[in-house]
């Protein structure tokens, strides 16, 4: 059993119990404008897939998936964006990770995020996480964090990720009638050295960052593959990894 959603809640306390340690991944995504071509729901989906297969193959427990992400750099420029503020975004990560911890048993959790923009949240609700709970664990990554290999993919066209190649292809792998590419133009990453930081409407005339008419689902399935295996190895060391030993203070040192 991998899937808290699709389980019962014997289930899922089958899979909890009698473990000692148990892991459990919530991706979140986003619903946001993602350009005149790809689906709003877009990061969530991709999350949602790179984590399931991975938890599949190391029978991982996979919590629902949070669809709605900090999506403040959108603005209201173009339709089809639903944001969660960056305060809210944190304190339903809290939340949820409570209920998991306190009510069911979890005591390693890592989010996993299909957004850039969730990580200042995710990150505020670690720190509180690791507060209130110092007998747990837990991680972040954004999927392109996941490995070197990963950055590489997601940024192919633009360092500034949205509805570019790597998002496009691997929509047309997962759900081509999420990807209507007879509408997909083109937009260089005009963000490239510099020192500020500029909201979608002010570098983007469509929503779009990147070339996604050069998308294709044969390789968005490679960048699947490639994604899904690295956090497959991702949770496989997370699943061995013990806490760190303390070194003994050297008896004599100076200060």
């Amino acid at each position: 059993m991998t899937s808290w959603a699709k389980s019962t809640g014997p289930k899922v306390g089958e899979a909890i119990s009698g473990k000692g340690r148990t892991i459990a991944v919530l991706p979140i995504g986003a619903t946001e404008q993602h350009g005149p071509h790809l689906a709003t729901g877009t990061d969530t989906m991709l999350a949602e897939a790179i984590c399931a297969e991975a938890c599949r193959r190391r029978n991982v427990l996979l919590l629902p998936s949070i669809p709605y992400g900090c999506s403040y750099g959108h603005s209201d420029a173009w339709p089809g964006t639903l944001s969660l503020s960056p305060e809210t975004l944190t304190t339903v990560l809290c939340e949820v990770a409570s209920w998991a911890i306190k009510a069911n048993g979890i005591d390693r959790l890592i989010f996993i995020s299909g957004h850039a923009t969730n990580g200042p949240s995710i990150e505020s609700a670690i720190l509180r996480l690791r507060y209130e709970y110092p007998q747990a664990r837990f991680a972040t990554r954004g999927l392109w964090e996941i490995s070197a290999e990963a950055l590489r993919l997601y940024t192919l066209d633009a360092a500034d990720i949205h509805a570019n190649i790597a998002e496009t292809s691997m929509m047309l792998a997962l759900d081509p009638e999420c990807a209507e590419m007879e509408k997909a133009e083109d937009v260089e990453d005009v963000t490239i050295g510099l020192v500020w930081r500029y909201p979608m409407p002010a570098v983007t005339k469509n929503g779009v960052v990147g070339r996604p008419s050069e998308s294709s689902a044969s390789l968005g399935r490679e960048m699947l593959d490639a994604i899904t295996g690295d956090f497959e190895k991702l949770l496989e060391q997370a699943e061995h990894e013990d806490w760190p030993e303390i070194p003994e203070p050297v008896k004599g040192g100076k200060v």
